[in-house]
């Protein structure tokens, strides 16, 4: 099994990076620094596999929760969708979905979402299963806070999740996105915020989750439901 190791910049995943420089790993690893955001991530997705297609995708990174998860929890994104791609008006964001500029349900999306349909990979993780978005700028105002959490039942937000999700699903890649908690979402208050323990803690469930796969081939990497 090819596995493909991708994050947003080299240090939210360091401690793995070192971890695999000193042990014999079963599986072929190659790691990606993709850049921030969705369209750094989507371009140096899409120009690795064109270069070197691995069988699975794994995106890992730290994101600010919606919910109040304690800081360092570590979640597997169960589906994304794309929340600032459309228009806020009139106290409400309408998607290109709502203004029918796309089909909510043309592949890869299902109802609106970038749904990831590799449950057994999911449920591998042993981790909890969470909605997320999506968006090209850190989420601060109150009313968006407040409607990203009611109308999306969004858990955590990140910059690039819902790229892998896109490209994978595109290119029929399994693939699974693992995040940290490193803040709440809100005002911009950082001495409230606790990156290295998002870090830790990811990165030693990375760890775990990579020493898991050791145990399993190919045959892991099967969509249930895939509407593709």
């Amino acid at each position: 099994m090819h596995i493909l190791l991708a994050a947003a910049t080299s240090f939210e995943i360091q401690p793995t990076l070192d971890f695999l420089a000193t042990r014999p790993k079963p599986h072929r690893i190659s790691t990606l620094v993709a850049g921030v955001g969705s369209l750094a991530t989507t371009w140096s997705l899409a120009r690795q596999i064109g270069r070197d297609r691995p069988d699975l995708i794994l995106q890992a990174g730290i994101a600010g929760s919606f919910t109040r998860k304690p800081l360092g929890d570590v979640l597997a994104v169960s589906d994304e969708t794309l929340a600032d791609l459309g228009v806020w008006e009139a106290g409400r964001f309408n998607t290109l979905f709502d203004l029918h500029l796309a089909d909510p349900d043309q592949p890869p999306f299902t109802a609106g979402r970038l749904v990831n349909p590799y449950r057994t990979l999911l449920d591998l993780t042993g981790l909890e299963q969470v909605s997320s978005i999506t968006v090209n700028e850190i989420t601060t105002h109150s009313d968006r806070i407040s409607w990203y959490r009611e109308n999306l039942s969004a858990h955590v937000e990140s910059m690039e999740g819902g790229a892998l999700h896109y490209v994978a699903l595109q290119e029929r890649i399994a693939f699974l996105q693992i995040r940290s908690i490193s803040n709440d979402i809100g005002v911009r208050d950082k001495s409230k915020w606790n990156i290295p323990l998002a870090i830790r803690q990811l990165n030693d469930r990375l760890i775990s989750l990579l020493k898991e796969l050791n145990q399993h081939d190919i045959r892991i990497l099967t969509p249930i439901n895939h509407s593709a």
